[in-house]
């Protein structure tokens, strides 16, 4: 999960990305039409790639759409993909589609995240949830869920199965990169994270058993009731726009009956 170097050549660059992918310069020449000895080259500035061979080698390294721009200015090209604000005219189906998808999950909470587990957008159940959980403060600006959950505060003082989460949750994080590899601030995050003292203990302890539930429920204590949820990420299919590539939508789904009529009777009262 090493980040890309700061300021490098474009040889640099894409050896770190073919070192990221395991690729060896036979490797990537097949799999971009090239030969091992034009990478080699390029690798070394011996050959300056066109436009069209950047993009080429970046589509079969598999390297996201911003790393992508970042190869491009290396080699001396204009970035070819757009990194549109959300909420701009550019990405208005896609916001659509993301506030459609907030709306259908009422009463459950859902949000919609950048790469950095920043929160973007929220339907009224994540609202209530973390309104709850923070109140009588309101949610921070911004309001980072790796943070929140995992650094002290009234989020973490409420999750009844922290030691079990917060391991998953970093977990996730590394899975969950796109591309597979951190940015320099969400890797700076998750180093930060991992370094507590209270965090190391939980990534150091012993084995557990094996599960006995498919995923890890986040227990919750709103008060004097206990809700249980599990979550579904979702993101956007063949995006070409560097920010539609890295949303991700984060639906809350109830773990059994009693927290599903728990939450119906918070949601109830709280309208």
């Amino acid at each position: 999960m090493r980040a890309a170097p700061a300021d490098p050549e474009f040889g640099d660059l894409l050896r770190h990305w073919r070192s990221v992918r395991r690729f060896s310069q036979l490797d990537l020449a097949s799999a971009a039409g090239s030969t091992p000895r034009y990478v080699s080259f390029v690798e070394t500035g011996r050959s300056q790639p066109s436009r069209e061979m950047v993009v080429r080698l970046a589509r079969a390294l598999d390297v996201p759409l911003r790393e992508r721009n970042g190869l491009l200015l290396a080699a001396g090209f204009a970035p070819l993909y757009p990194v549109a604000a959300l909420g701009s005219a550019q990405l208005a189906r896609v916001e659509e589609a993301l506030a459609s998808m907030l709306e259908q999950h009422e009463p459950y909470p859902a949000v919609v995240m950048d790469r950095g587990w920043n929160v973007l957008r929220a339907n009224r159940g994540a609202s209530q949830l973390f309104g709850t959980l923070l109140a009588p403060d309101p949610l921070p600006d911004p309001a980072n869920v790796l943070r929140l959950m995992i650094e002290p505060g009234p989020v973490r003082a409420a999750v009844l199965n922290w030691s079990s989460v917060a391991p998953a949750l970093l977990e996730r994080a590394a899975r969950e990169a796109v591309g597979g590899v951190f940015d320099r601030e969400t890797a700076e995050l998750v180093r930060r994270l991992r370094s507590r003292p209270d965090v190391s203990a939980v990534l150091t302890g012993p084995s557990v058993t094996a599960p006995s539930v498919p995923v890890i429920d986040v227990r919750f204590a709103l008060g004097d009731q206990v809700v249980e949820l599990f979550s579904v990420v979702s993101t956007i299919g063949t995006p070409v726009d560097v920010t539609a590539q890295e949303l991700r939508v984060e639906a809350f789904f109830p773990a059994n009956q009693a927290t599903r009529d728990t939450w119906h009777r918070l949601t109830t009262a709280g309208r």
